[in-house]
C-alpha cells in the first residue's frame, strides 16, 4: 500500500468511527470498533475492518453488525464524500477482524493461569 493510499484508509477509518458514534442510530452497530482500512490503488473501494470489544450475549452476533454496516454503507459513503476531498469516493466494503475478541480471550486465559499459580 502506498503512503497515500494509508493516509486515505487512515481519513476513512476516522471519519467513518465518527459517523458510527455521532450519526447511525442503527443498535446494531452501538459497539463496534474499526480496526483499519485497506484503499485499493485505483480508490475504487475501500476494505474496513471492524471488530467488537467485548463477545457477550447482550451484544449482536457478527451477522446482524454486518447486516446494519452494509445498510448504513451508502449513508456513510455520503457523509465521506461531504467530508473528505477525494475525487473518487471509494465504494465501502466491510469484514469482521475477530483479533480484539481474541487477544480478550488470551487475556482471561493469562489472568486465570495468574489466580490458579496464586493459590
Amino acid at each position: 500500500m502506498s503512503r497515500r493510499t494509508e493516509r486515505i484508509g487512515e481519513q476513512i477509518r476516522e471519519e467513518v468511527a465518527r459517523a458510527l458514534r455521532r450519526d447511525v442510530a442503527d443498535p446494531r452497530l452501538r459497539m463496534v470498533t474499526l480496526t483499519g482500512v485497506d484503499v485499493a490503488p485505483d480508490l475504487s473501494q475501500a476494505l474496513v475492518f471492524w471488530s467488537t470489544l467485548e463477545d457477550r450475549s447482550d451484544l449482536p452476533a457478527v451477522s446482524e453488525v454486518e447486516r446494519g454496516l452494509e445498510r448504513a454503507s451508502g449513508y456513510l459513503r455520503r457523509v465521506l464524500a461531504g467530508r473528505l476531498e477525494l475525487k473518487r469516493m471509494p465504494r465501502l466494503l466491510f469484514r469482521h477482524d475477530p483479533s480484539l475478541q481474541r487477544a480478550d480471550r488470551v487475556l482471561s486465559v493469562l489472568r486465570e493461569l495468574g489466580d490458579d499459580e496464586k493459590e
